[in-house]
């Protein structure tokens, strides 16, 4: 009704349709009338100067809004790191990754000049944390110190919440052998003695490994591969947890790295082979698998991820604080006492490494699935 009203008082050219000037007949402005297919359409010829200026006050106050966040996009960057950086760890903590992440924290946080917490988050073999990582904001406040095999193997032999498409890969840095380990009053003193044992007891002794898809567990599988025999695999949450169940009597053997297991070699554990090419200089005195006739050489390396879309001023940053920390002779002394070997590779070589590898490991699980 009022609709019609309105429309009634236009048509006759009469003020606004308000009880003041229906009672007074006073005019009204003059309006443009247009017939179309749906109805007529009536508009004012000038539009009232206070409407005028609140439209430009309005217009005025967007753009300078919008023209503020474009400036404080770079702006936001160059000032980053703001507040403390996560490093998020995908296993417990005392194992060789969560070592690794604290020692790099404290030089990160010299050469950013900021924060930098690690956060463990272990589960699923891993998979937790990077998932974590791959749905992170990518502001640079959120990155994963990460493992490769782990990186690569979780999202094939199982939905992993990531894949390798959802990271900027900053650098990897070190390296670490797989290596098998027993209690130190173990029956076992080479692997010779442990796969005639193993042939003898099909499933019968126990190999705990750090989680399923990890290299531990791999090197198990390619174990068990080229020597004929069938061990009892039972995962773990990282390194500390798996090691105390040796130490504890709870598996016969760790697939725990050589630089896990070194520190207590000796009293508390025998490390029975390293899987490297050669003998490490950390590890002189352990010998190598190819030693002892079992053709195996395999390795933890460890780096540092973000989520995709970081801005390229920090990713700019991280790459170059990661390559002068791989440099520097105290972080190196660091990694040295730790018994894990530096191999430092920027993000792009880094990235094609493991392409390469990718390829492999599909080939791997296409011939045998390790989850079997």
């Amino acid at each position: 009704m009022a609709m019609n009203t309105g429309r009634h008082y236009a048509a006759k050219g009469r003020g606004p349709d308000t009880v003041g000037n229906r009672l007074s007949g006073a005019a009204r402005p003059r309006c443009h009338e247009k017939q179309t297919k749906y109805g007529r359409i009536t508009a004012r010829r000038h539009l009232p100067m206070f409407a005028m200026k609140t439209w430009l006050a309005g217009f005025g106050a967007s753009s300078m809004v919008l023209a503020t966040a474009l400036a404080a996009a770079p702006a936001a960057a160059a000032q980053w790191p703001e507040r403390p950086i996560e490093l998020i760890v995908g296993f417990a903590a005392g194992g060789g990754t969560d070592i690794t992440a604290r020692t790099l924290s404290v030089f990160l946080e010299k050469e950013l000049g900021g924060s930098v917490v690690v956060v463990n988050k272990p589960g699923a073999s891993g998979a937790l944390a990077m998932s974590m990582v791959a749905r992170a904001k990518p502001d640079g406040y959120t990155l994963g110190m990460t493992n490769m095999p782990g990186l690569l193997t979780l999202p094939i032999e199982r939905p992993a919440g990531f894949s390798g498409k959802d990271f900027t890969y900053l650098a990897t840095l070190v390296r670490d052998p797989s290596a098998f380990s027993v209690k130190a009053d173990s029956p076992y003193t080479s692997l010779k003695e442990l796969i005639d044992a193993a042939r003898a007891k099909p499933g019968m002794i126990s190999y705990g490994s750090t989680g399923v898809g990890t290299d531990d567990h791999l090197a198990l599988v390619m174990f068990e591969a080229a020597t004929g025999t069938d061990l009892n695999h039972v995962p773990f949450n990282g390194a500390g947890p798996l090691r105390n169940a040796v130490l504890g009597g709870h598996a016969d053997v760790g697939g725990m790295n050589l630089g896990e297991a070194m520190p207590y070699s000796g009293s508390q554990l025998r490390i029975l082979g390293q899987a490297s090419e050669k003998r490490s200089p950390l590890a002189p005195d352990v010998p190598t698998f190819k030693e002892q006739g079992v053709d195996l050489v395999f390795a933890s390396e460890r780096g540092v991820i973000g989520p995709k879309g970081l801005p390229t001023e920090v990713e700019q940053k991280l790459a170059k604080a990661l390559e002068t920390i791989a440099n520097n002779p105290e972080f190196q002394k660091k990694m040295l006492q730790q018994f894990t070997e530096m191999d430092y590779l920027p993000g792009d070589k880094w990235q094609a490494r493991l392409n390469e590898a990718d390829k492999q490991f599909r080939a791997m699980w296409a011939k045998q699935k390790w989850l079997d």
